[in-house]
């Protein structure tokens, strides 16, 4: 810990030993980055796997919808795109362009299905993630291999809920955000949104202590602004250990409670 005397920080070579009280911190000071998938491959294969979709049979129209839509979701939210991304919506674009072109009956028999690539990628992608996650479920020593040093307490049975990961919580943030849209054009003036304030309000709403599904938490009426602006609330939230996400099961709707100290010890 620095001295109380010593200066934290130098300002055009004056240095500041106590925080000035004019201080204005503008709202697009602090950004945050958070990677919701390893890549563009684990993106398709999530929306595959979530759909019950044959890896050999890929509507490609569909899924390359459902991947731009992630990757402009990814941009309103102001999260960091990655190159690859873009590389593979091209792709995407290109094998749909071959899919739409007329062909004969010959040219098709002697050409090659333009998703072969994709495909061929895509098995090999899964087969390398299956091992991977084999792999991680081995037992290790300090993670499931411990020494008994003590008599277990009496425990009660307790139903383990699913994580919610960000990927779940960005497409339910899209579907808010689609309907916000709708709201867009009647908008008159638009009112400074603070992200503190809101994550004041999204406290008092959870007030209760009882589940909240995580789509009432947003006012459609503010249009994308004041979705993106509860959103990064919700997550700073999240990040200072206030609230919690809950699933009932995968994929199910994803509600918001408050962090209740019995809880974040289970978690733990």
């Amino acid at each position: 810990m620095p001295d109380a005397g010593a200066p934290f920080a130098l300002v055009y070579g004056q240095a500041l030993t106590e925080l000035p009280q004019d201080l204005y911190i503008p709202p697009d000071a602090l950004e945050v980055f958070l990677e919701a998938f390893e890549g563009p491959l684990d993106l398709l294969l999530y929306l595959i796997r979530k759909q019950n979709i044959d890896i050999l049979d890929i509507p490609v129209a569909e899924i390359t919808r459902q991947y731009m839509g992630y990757v402009e979701l990814m941009k309103a939210a102001r999260l960091e795109l990655a190159a690859e991304y873009l590389v593979m919506a091209a792709m995407l674009a290109e094998v749909k362009s071959h899919m739409l072109l007329p062909r004969s009956v010959a040219a098709e028999e002697e050409e090659e299905d333009p998703r072969a690539e994709l495909i061929r990628r895509l098995q090999e992608y899964e087969r390398y993630k299956r091992a991977a996650e084999e792999l991680d479920d081995l037992p290790r020593v300090g993670r499931e291999l411990h020494p008994a040093l003590l008599e277990a307490p009496q425990a009660q049975m307790r139903r383990r809920l699913p994580m919610v990961g960000l990927d779940e919580l960005l497409l339910a943030m899209a579907e808010v955000l689609r309907r916000a849209e709708l709201f867009e054009s009647h908008q008159v003036s638009r009112e400074a949104l603070s992200t503190r304030e809101r994550m004041s309000e999204v406290l008092e709403r959870l007030r209760g202590g009882g589940f909240v599904p995580f789509v009432q938490l947003f006012q459609v009426g503010e249009g994308r602004l004041g979705v993106v602006v509860t959103f990064m609330a919700v997550l700073e939230l999240i990040k200072e250990s206030l609230v919690e996400l809950v699933q009932t099961e995968p994929f199910a709707p994803i509600h918001v409670r408050l962090r209740s100290d019995e809880s974040a010890g289970e978690t733990e």
